[in-house]
């Protein structure tokens, strides 16, 4: 039995299983349809010490987050919040001119670029070798590696101790979680701030945000084992609050040498005991919902296509091809996929090989449906395309259970 990443104990169940699954970021050329595709467990386990909800199958880091697809700057929401994040560090933690700002998966260095409208220095840390190389293109300094403790002190040497270390969207991937503090630690200044942002466990169950679950997101996690690991490492939290990013994160604070948490954990404490979290029921009730989604999704596509109807996906988001694989939806039920992403253009999704498409086809070829596969977006997705809805067309919300609207 594998060892829980957070207090590594052999008590992890089982209550998930997705099958069998490509990796959600692998989008393929027309060449490589011909070739045979990986795919890796999809398992979801719940630890019953520390209640930590985590994959025990991991693929390595190197084939996850060498090259990668996906840039934080083609999303106008993240840009958004990206910017309000950015006054927020600044002015709550007093970030002076000169203070350094270093970002652990930094993608394109949107957020960073938020930050230097208030003169802070910045520091990029992105492993994937694509994107690092678009940053530096656009003036934000990054080093194209995995964020390591060595890396952590060889910063801490040449630039100084950092202010804010920020992991966004990025805490999620870490399978080493204690070097991952490690390092932070080392190159945080006394008085800095480490910013984790997470998608929250509890949002997930209450939705059936099962399509967060992939091969990327080696932890899904709750307050309760957030604060069991920072008190390993002499760490405390100072900050914390729910947003509403990615079907609803976390935004937690952390300074080193805290041995008093802020009043506010203890609320989220209560709030998952009062959800059962400490005990796995609640999950297989979660993974009973995720099974009756699949059942109602099919059958709501396969009888819109029964009448003659066309179906697109908008969107293609690494979870969208969780949702898509495990739920058998391919090509005979949704003619192309729509992304704004030009790294996944002109590709085809992992595992069900959709086409996908830029935008323009969407509107040059409007289908009698669309299945909003980036579903976290849908209040702005329907609002940009209120002459679609205005002409007969209809979009399909599959989370947290199928509705057409």
């Amino acid at each position: 039995m594998p060892h829980c990443r957070v207090c590594q104990h052999e008590t992890l169940e089982r209550f998930l299983s997705l099958g069998p699954t490509p990796l959600a970021n692998r989008f393929l050329n027309r060449e490589q349809l011909e070739e045979t595709e990986p795919y890796f467990p999809l398992d979801v386990y719940f630890c019953n010490t520390c209640c930590l909800v985590q994959l025990v199958d991991i693929v390595p880091a190197q084939v996850l987050f060498r090259e990668y697809p996906y840039l934080t700057g083609v999303s106008s929401p993240m840009k958004t919040h990206f910017a309000a994040l950015a006054e927020e560090i600044v002015q709550e933690y007093h970030l002076d001119p000169g203070s350094l700002v270093v970002d652990i998966g930094s993608n394109d260095g949107t957020l960073l670029s938020s930050f230097r409208q208030f003169g802070t220095r910045t520091l990029g840390v992105e492993p994937a070798a694509n994107i690092a190389a678009l940053a530096n293109t656009a003036g934000v300094q990054t080093i194209n590696q995995f964020f390591t403790p060595a890396l952590a002190e060889d910063i801490a040497r040449t630039m100084g101790p950092a202010k804010a270390v920020l992991a966004t969207n990025v805490f999620a991937h870490v399978h080493d979680l204690d070097s991952f503090l490690q390092g932070a630690s080392e190159l945080l200044s006394a008085d800095g701030v480490l910013v984790i942002e997470v998608p929250y466990l509890v949002d997930m169950l209450d939705n059936t945000e099962f399509d967060t679950i992939y091969h990327e997101h080696v932890s899904y996690f709750a307050v309760r084992p957030i604060v069991a690991i920072l008190t390993r490492f002499g760490m405390g939290i100072v900050g914390l609050t729910r947003i509403r990013v990615h079907g609803g994160s976390i935004r937690v604070v952390v300074q080193k040498s805290r041995t008093q948490q802020a009043r506010v954990v203890d609320r989220f404490l209560t709030l998952e005991a009062e959800r059962g979290l400490s005990f796995v029921r609640p999950y297989h009730e979660f993974a009973q919902r995720v099974h009756s989604v699949k059942d109602e999704l099919i059958e709501l596509l396969r009888n819109l296509k029964a009448q003659g109807l066309r179906i697109a996906g908008y969107g293609a988001p690494a979870k969208g091809n969780t949702l898509l694989n495990f739920c058998k939806v391919g090509p005979d039920l949704l003619e192309y996929l729509i992304d704004t992403t030009p790294a996944k253009q002109g590709r085809f999704s992992p595992g069900m090989h959709i086409p996908i498409y830029p935008e323009q086809r969407f509107h040059l070829e409007p289908p009698d449906y669309a299945l909003i596969l980036a579903w976290n977006y849908a209040d702005e997705i329907l609002e940009k395309e209120t002459a679609y809805r205005q002409r007969g067309g209809g979009f399909i919300i599959p989370i947290p259970r199928p509705i057409v609207v």
